[in-house]
């Protein structure tokens, strides 16, 4: 492994080019650093910042698992991906790195206390996994699109209703990973709640039930928030060129 210094230098055009102006509207961010590329879980800081331009941090450090397998660098805000990691793919079981978009906020019940567009799920509600379909990377309700547009697909978003009370999508929101549906690149990637601390994910964020409400009820769409996963080594990096707070070492 390289040096930090060796990889600040081989990241630093990277940097550049995918400058910080794609998130210079973001007044809010939710930050997830790892202990590497194949870590399963980490720590999640919010941050705000106001006219300064300066990142606050906002509440305390809480933990999160991610996908089984790590990370991947994902298709987000960041315009190239630096060459220290693997590329996310469909499938591969690691959650997608870089800068992301925060969409829309979902849930089992008719409503929830966010500022976020909010989607109540129903029981033909699915996220499309199918590389090959028109509807990939989409979350659609096979009721609207049809059974025959669905097949194939393996997430259904009102898990409790396919598998058995699960509650992992009982309150949950987008990651807007590969808005483009670029295929296979990976799809369908959200912040949910985690069945447990130990439980890794097949691609998504997953969280204690409370800290999931407390970002919930303080995402605000007009603030247009972003979400970062990296590894801590690549945050140090590229916290400069890419205008990310400054983080506490809280291990």
């Amino acid at each position: 492994m390289p040096a930090c210094g060796a990889l600040i230098g081989a990241l630093s055009a990277i940097g550049h080019a995918a400058t910080a102006e794609a998130w210079r509207d973001a007044r809010q961010m939710v930050v997830v650093v790892t202990d590497g590329w194949n870590a399963d879980r980490g720590s999640l800081q919010a941050f705000a910042r106001e006219g300064d331009g300066r990142w606050r941090p906002v509440g305390a450090p809480a933990p999160v698992t991610i996908g089984q397998h790590g990370a991947a660098w994902g298709l987000g805000l960041a315009a190239t991906h630096p060459a220290d990691g693997p590329l996310k793919r469909e499938g591969d079981g690691r959650s997608p790195a870089g800068v992301f978009r925060i969409g829309m906020a979902f849930g089992y019940a008719p409503r929830a206390d966010t500022a976020l567009p909010y989607r109540a799920l129903g029981a033909d509600d699915w996220c499309v996994d199918v590389g090959t379909s028109p509807h990939y990377n989409r979350i659609v309700d096979a009721a609207v699109v049809g059974k025959a547009a669905v097949a194939g697909a393996s997430e259904p978003m009102r898990r409790d209703l396919h598998f058995a009370g699960d509650q992992r999508y009982r309150l949950g929101f987008v990651i807007e990973h590969n808005a483009q549906q670029r295929p296979n690149a990976g799809s369908c990637i959200f912040a949910h709640l985690w069945a447990a601390p130990d439980d890794a994910t097949v691609g998504c964020t997953a969280m204690a039930a409370d800290t999931m409400r407390r970002l919930l009820a303080w995402l605000k769409p007009q603030k247009r928030p972003v979400f970062v996963l990296l590894p801590r080594r690549t945050y140090a990096a590229l916290q400069a060129d890419w205008q990310l707070p400054v983080l506490k070492d809280d291990r």
